[in-house]
């Protein structure tokens, strides 16, 4: 759904490479360096299925996201998806999934970029990289598309250098890359809910549906482009990482990546993949950033949230005061609270918010061939929600509680406003 009037609406400059970008700027970010030890300690040797179920239900996502954006090309992803197909509650509910569990993400990225630049000072590195980033949006996403750019360019460099010198090195052995279920299937489907984190970019791109040029076209190609090239990029990686730490070691390193390269008897490249995972994370923030912002553009203009966030910036031309508000919650979330725990949350979040994309991409046709893939998505995406630590699920079922109530009390307000 559109919006007419040029001083409400949003510039489409984003081709498909800026696209792609974007998306592969969201999902080969600090999860990459951080997300296989946790996934590696809850599978054991079923990591590498863990990350396979993980890459179906993000392709199932995947599917659904795109043949919905096409449709509505504007601003708010899922949010719109699930007001337009299954109702007002439903949009409103994965927005709420969205920008809640995406805030608490942009401070867990924050941090991990203070953890990595300086330790000693992480919050405080935290806070300057939120404001920085959130300087870098306001004026303009062109300039958010080139510093994506330069940010994957980057990263992307230090992981096939990861790559290279574990699998060159004498420390790797295939032995190690045992495809066993040692845990169970239970760990199995709690690691791939842990590594669907690092997957959900690509749900970036959707949200970015107003600043996209022919999105009808751009959307389905760049969302399969971006989600493609990262899996396999992660699929190299974990098995580079594998052959030479094994499961075990690998769950046990606290910078499996680092560890890695130590391992393999590299130690100079040490200190350049923890610059790899600060720039990493720094590009994961500056995308979180951009879809939470956009997705609370469009709840704003419903009055779901307040009306002043809708406001679009006359010379820039983006949602400026959403992207401050945003900044400034993130900011303080990172210069004052732990967010590690927060990872299996913003994980459960997620899931919901996929949940509501797979049941709207239903209603797109009755035939059952297309409704396939909408339908293992959405099981699936509620079996790993419910697979995560139950810290995780107990939190994140509290949150979403806590928004259905909000939403219950705005509906009884506005009707007894209509009655008077």
């Amino acid at each position: 759904m559109t919006r007419s009037g040029s001083a409400s609406e949003l510039r489409r400059t984003l081709g498909v490479g800026d696209a792609v970008i974007i998306g592969l700027g969201s999902m080969i970010g600090a999860g990459i360096f951080a997300a296989l030890g946790p996934a590696a300690r809850a599978a054991g040797s079923g990591l590498l299925l863990g990350l396979a179920v993980a890459a179906v239900v993000a392709y199932c996502n995947a599917t659904s996201s795109a043949r919905l954006a096409a449709l509505y090309p504007a601003s708010g992803g899922t949010y719109v998806y699930g007001r337009e197909r299954l109702g007002a509650f439903w949009g409103y509910l994965a927005g709420w999934s969205f920008v809640v569990g995406k805030t608490a993400s942009c401070a867990a990225m924050a941090l991990t970029v203070g953890a990595y630049v300086w330790p000693g000072q992480a919050h405080a590195v935290a806070v300057a990289a939120v404001v920085a980033l959130t300087a870098v949006n306001y004026g303009g996403i062109q300039k958010s598309a080139w510093l994506t750019r330069v940010i994957v360019a980057v990263v992307l460099a230090v992981l096939a250098s990861v790559v290279v010198v574990c699998l060159g090195s004498g420390a790797s052995e295939a032995g190690r890359l045992d495809v066993g279920a040692s845990e169970g299937a239970g760990g199995v489907l709690q690691a791939a809910g842990l590594l669907f984190f690092a997957f959900a970019g690509y749900a970036r791109i959707a949200t970015l549906g107003e600043e996209v040029r022919d999105p009808s076209r751009t959307i389905p190609r760049a969302i399969p482009l971006a989600l493609g090239i990262a899996l396999a990029v992660y699929v190299c990686v974990a098995v580079a990482v594998l052959s030479v730490l094994g499961a075990d070691g690998l769950g046990s390193a606290a910078a499996p990546l680092a560890d890695a390269v130590r391992a393999a008897g590299v130690a100079w490249l040490v200190p350049v993949v923890r610059v790899g995972a600060a720039v990493a994370a720094l590009g994961s923030l500056l995308a979180l950033i951009l879809g939470v912002s956009r997705t609370t553009l469009a709840m704003a203009r419903d009055r779901h949230l307040p009306g002043a966030l809708s406001a679009v910036h006359p010379r820039f031309q983006v949602p400026h005061r959403a992207e401050l508000a945003v900044g400034a919650v993130v900011a303080v979330l990172a210069a004052t609270v732990d967010v590690r725990g927060a990872i299996g949350f913003s994980s459960f979040g997620v899931l919901a918010y996929y949940a509501v994309a797979n049941a709207s991409a239903w209603t797109l046709s009755p035939a059952p061939v297309a409704r396939l893939l909408p339908a293992l998505g959405l099981v699936g995406c509620v079996v790993l929600a419910f697979s995560l630590p139950v810290t995780s699920v107990v939190v994140g079922t509290g949150v979403l509680a806590v928004g259905v109530v909000a939403y219950g009390v705005r509906r009884w307000l506005d009707g007894r406003r209509q009655r008077a």
